[in-house]
């Protein structure tokens, strides 16, 4: 599952998802040896790494890939000798986008901010359900109805982020090119503008449109995106039709940063977006 063009490269199973993979249960039952040394039980394991028992669970049995904050305080917690965070490390070269956007789902969930940069399409934190179906009918290699349905299911799964994280600041930059596409039609695009609007209104939401015609733009380089943990580290993702690249380099995610921050500068206004946006869907 990636934002908006699904699974590229890596093992997936029916809904696009990654299949549990044989380093993810690596990880699990590196985790659970070094625990079971420490002779800790997973509910006394789980308040010293400051998650719930049965997401300890689930990591130890390979079902969840392991958000980082875990992966330091496990180490930390289990005097671990570097063990754990040297299996993890293979988590992350796996190859394919499935396994970085798996590792980045779980981040945004437990995200204090997430920015948001898009030039092709919308982001699927704000897209409806007829604007993702017509994305997943129109996917090559083709889905077959199931799939379909299943990647819809978890697109609207995941948007629940907006309205269950009232404390996460949301902060999107849209190119105005992606409404005057028109993808799957004017009522399609009606009802994506109409939910945008809509969106917009949450109070921990941001939406600015960038103008088709801007001299001087700082997403020249593609879409981006930055997230903030709650331990104020900050991280970066960007993605390609067949690539997706995390990026924890300090220095990677400050230039990134810089670039966000000067296409605030450039896109339209919060209230001007809005205004932007009320009139193409008068347009449609």
């Amino acid at each position: 599952m990636t934002d908006g063009v699904g699974v590229t490269g890596g093992t997936a199973g029916s809904n696009g998802e990654p299949k549990p993979s044989d380093s993810l249960k690596t990880f699990g039952e590196v985790v659970k040896v070094f625990r079971k040394r420490a002779l800790l039980t997973q509910e006394q394991f789980a308040p010293k790494v400051r998650y719930s028992v049965p997401t300890v669970a689930s990591i130890e049995q390979g079902r969840r890939f392991p958000p980082l904050a875990f992966i330091e305080r496990a180490e930390e917690v289990l005097d671990a000798f570097g063990a754990i965070k040297a299996a993890a490390k293979h988590l992350s070269r796996r190859p394919g986008l499935a396994s970085w956007f798996h590792q980045w789902a779980q981040l945004e969930t437990e995200a204090i901010s997430l920015y948001t940069y898009e030039c092709r399409l919308i982001p699927g934190l704000l897209q409806p359900e007829s604007y993702a179906r017509t994305l997943f009918a129109n996917r090559l290699p083709p889905l077959g109805d199931e799939q379909i349905e299943a990647q819809i299911a978890t697109r609207l799964e995941r948007q629940r982020l907006l309205t269950e994280r009232p404390n996460t600041n949301y902060s999107f930059i849209l190119e105005e090119h992606l409404f005057l596409r028109r993808t799957g039609g004017a009522e399609v695009t009606r009802e994506l503008i109409d939910h945008v609007l809509e969106l917009s209104r949450l109070r921990n939401v941001e939406i600015q449109i960038m103008p088709q015609v801007q001299v001087n733009h700082a997403g020249v380089d593609g879409p981006m995106q930055l997230l903030e943990t709650p331990e104020n580290k900050w991280f970066g993702y960007g993605e390609g039709q067949e690539s997706g690249h995390f990026h924890a380099d300090p220095a990677v995610v400050s230039t990134l940063q810089m670039r966000y921050a000067r296409m605030r500068s450039q896109a339209h206004s919060l209230e001007d977006s809005v205004s932007l946006l009320q009139r193409m869907r008068g347009a449609v």
